[in-house]
């Protein structure tokens, strides 16, 4: 079990010693949600709350201001989502909605996963949120915000630049989530939250988290937050023995053809594949189909009935592979998966380790096999990093890669999947270029 501390909250003390004392042993009912949230979670299969979910919500429900040492991958979207959605369930607005909670995060991927997030666990609410960030057309976003809105995630950039033409009033805000700050600080962003903090009301609830906490960090902490909630939460870096991991190096465009060549193999007895966009999923579904493979998608625009049909198919052995997106994925436990395959290598290193992790249970050998082109490799390389291993070639495929540098459309468009680092550079390089404009 991850270790975990509660420091500075008296009235939790005896929460926590009981927490200890019965291993664990919750269910999100014992956390004091409301049923419309605890249905949505059913419907996506979550069973248990993770630790850091057990130690920040029921602080948060309280109003605590709540400072979380986490990274990606520990279950913190939901530790603080959750809580924002329970409130603003009680709070009936009249007339024109206002932004309730603000939710700000580095980067547009993270932004749109925990909008994702929100809109599943937030299904049977009617609560209304919007995301936006930069490096698209603003157009679609206003028009979501004059609707109203009460949640919105938002990137620093975007954020800034609809605040300055007048497009979001943060002026009845009560919640403010600050998500990887470490990493906002690291692509040159802390003078931009700072901004915004200085744009919301003080007399609000302010959660944070970070996955390490720099002096800098330290000392924006100190100025934010009262009285908090301090949770410590170990990350997920390690891959189980049993799983035999391998990484193929193929071009974009010869992903579907390199799966099929896999699927048709004759080895491969169930599959679980990963990609990063419910169109991807869909996409791919449809060639293997064309290809005669059996295979179903589940992502959060298929319908919770489609889903469940297609989890029940997969459970019984109907068909051999389902094609999922990261979130969709988290209700599926099974014990017997023989492989999983990352047909896209997830943006942030954490997912691999969960990804993987759902073959090589009950005692069970599992395979996992990766798929790379040269945009990924960045990605790659934040895996190894993270678990301390050299990921095995496999140069025994019909498709190796052909394409070795990154096309200039790529490089130029800021779209193309990048490490952490590498988009702290971008911005900070854009920053210097053109300090009145925004990716």
């Amino acid at each position: 079990m991850d270790k975990m501390l509660i420091i500075g909250y008296n009235e939790i003390l005896d929460y926590e010693h009981f927490i200890i004392e019965s291993g664990w042993n919750m269910k999100f009912e014992d956390l004091k949600l409301e049923k419309q949230l605890l249905k949505a979670l059913a419907e996506e299969g979550y069973k248990k709350p993770s630790p850091i979910q057990v130690q920040a919500i029921p602080p948060a429900l309280e109003g605590r201001d709540i400072l979380g040492c986490a990274q990606t991958g520990t279950g913190k979207t939901a530790a603080f989502a959750l809580p924002v959605l329970n409130k603003l369930i009680n709070h009936k607005t009249r007339g024109r909605r206002e932004i309730k909670a603000l939710i700000l995060t580095p980067t547009r991927e993270l932004a749109l996963q925990i909008h994702e997030s929100i809109e599943a666990y937030g299904r049977h609410t009617g609560i209304r949120s919007c995301v936006i960030f930069g490096g698209v057309s603003a157009k679609p976003q206003i028009e979501k915000l004059r609707k109203g809105v009460d949640i919105l995630v938002a990137t620093p950039g975007r954020l800034k630049d609809l605040e300055s033409q007048k497009e979001i009033n943060l002026k009845s805000l009560d919640i403010f989530v600050l998500d990887e700050a470490d990493r906002m600080l690291d692509m040159g962003f802390i003078h931009d939250v700072k901004k915004i903090i200085s744009m919301i009301p003080e007399k609000r609830q302010t959660m944070f988290f970070s996955a390490t906490m720099p002096p800098e960090i330290q000392d924006l902490i100190s100025k934010i937050l009262k009285n908090p909630v301090r949770i410590e939460v170990a990350p997920v870096s390690s891959t189980a023995d049993t799983i035999e991991q391998s990484v193929c190096f193929v071009d974009k465009n010869n992903k579907h053809r390199l799966l099929i060549e896999f699927l048709r193999s004759g080895r491969i007895s169930s599959s679980l594949v990963f990609t990063r966009t419910k169109h991807g999923a869909d996409k791919l579904v449809k060639e293997l189909l064309k290809a005669g493979i059996n295979a179903r998608a589940i992502h959060g625009n298929k319908s919770q009935g489609a889903r469940q049909t297609a989890l029940s198919e997969f459970k019984s052995g109907k068909i051999k592979v389902l094609v999922a997106t990261d979130l969709a994925a988290r209700g599926i436990d099974i014990d017997e998966l023989s492989h999983v395959f990352n047909y896209d290598l997830p943006n942030v290193p954490e997912t691999y380790v969960h990804r993987i992790g759902r073959t090589g249970r009950a005692g069970l050998r599992g395979i996992s096999i990766s798929f790379c082109n040269i945009e990924e490799k960045p990605y790659l390389k934040d895996i190894e990093k993270l678990t301390g291993n050299k990921i095995d070639v496999n140069e025994d495929h019909s498709y190796p890669m052909m394409i070795m540098t990154v096309p200039e459309k790529e490089k130029t468009s800021g779209r193309q999947p990048r490490s952490f680092a590498q988009k702290a550079e971008t911005a900070q390089n854009s920053r210097r270029r053109k300090p009145s404009k925004k990716k």
